[in-house]
């Protein structure tokens, strides 16, 4: 009943809510995106989208539909993978930023070592900015992770704002700096930070530095600051600072997957964990099961 074609299209536009952006993702026109997502409204009978000229939303029946589209692709990918071609092996270096502790990435690996188990998977977890750096060193095959809006390689997974969190109970002083809880350098958000106080010409000082998000989390329901942080993926116990606080805009982020340079071997299973990933990609902005 439902093209795996445009299933796959519904969720590009899904995960970037962006018919623009999903086009340049698949490599397809902008008119087959819309054309690919009618042909399934019509299908199902529902409108997915609430879009106009400004912005596209998914609708009630858009967000049931995800949860069917994920796993209707997941089972397509899965008989396809298991009916041809040579079974995938070798190792793959996959790095993911700390921004994805808290999520369901870890059931995606697990399904993708459960599809792939001839798969070596090593991940590394670190700042945005190291695992860049990490990939351009050939210590990495793929990366998904932040990069900075000037920056055009990898594919986009998302994008999303980012936002001023702290503990409920925090209180800022517009005539004392801001306390920032921060990744140490070359972290992206860290830098991006810096820069809205810089523009803004508004003082600031390091209250916490930690290289793990759980840190940073620590730090922040402790009430030590504030800190930058995707909108889709606040942490448990903090909330967004309130507007009155007076504190810059921060802009988007892009969430990306970047291929490195790698074997054969290392490409396809590195091509086969990215198509999971983009398959899965809502489930990112979800918190992990417990947490």
């Amino acid at each position: 009943m439902y093209d795996p074609t445009q299933l796959r299209t519904f969720l590009a536009v899904a995960q970037t809510l962006s018919f623009t952006q999903a086009a340049r993702r698949l490599g397809l026109r902008q008119s087959t995106v819309s054309q690919h997502v009618r042909r399934l409204e019509d299908a199902t009978g529902r409108q997915l989208f609430s879009r106009d000229t400004h912005s596209v939303e998914l609708t009630e029946d858009g967000e049931a539909m995800l949860g069917f589209a994920r796993r209707l692709l997941a089972v397509h990918e899965q008989a396809t993978a298991f009916f041809t071609g040579p079974r995938l092996r070798g190792r793959l270096r996959f790095g993911a930023s700390e921004d994805f502790v808290l999520t369901r990435l870890p059931e995606i690996l697990e399904a993708f070592r459960y599809d792939h188990p001839e798969v070596d998977l090593e991940l590394t977890v670190e700042l945005s900015g190291t695992l860049h750096e990490q990939l351009a060193a050939g210590k990495l095959d793929l990366v998904l992770a932040k990069r900075r809006p000037e920056d055009p390689r990898g594919e986009p997974v998302w994008t999303d704002r980012l936002v001023w969190i702290g503990a409920e109970r925090l209180r800022l002083d517009p005539d004392r700096p801001v306390p920032l809880i921060v990744y140490p350098s070359p972290g992206i958000t860290r830098a991006l930070a810096l820069e809205a106080l810089e523009r803004e010409g508004r003082a600031w000082r390091i209250a916490c530095t930690s290289g793990s998000l759980n840190g940073l989390v620590a730090a922040a329901r402790a009430g030590l600051g504030v800190m930058a942080h995707s909108r889709r993926l606040v942490p448990p116990g903090l909330v967004r600072v309130p507007e009155r606080a007076g504190l810059p805009e921060l802009g988007e982020v892009d969430f990306v997957l970047v291929h490195g340079r790698r074997p054969a071997a290392a490409s396809n299973a590195a091509d086969a964990l990215a198509a999971a990933i983009l398959s899965g990609g809502d489930r990112l902005h979800g918190r992990a099961r417990g947490v």
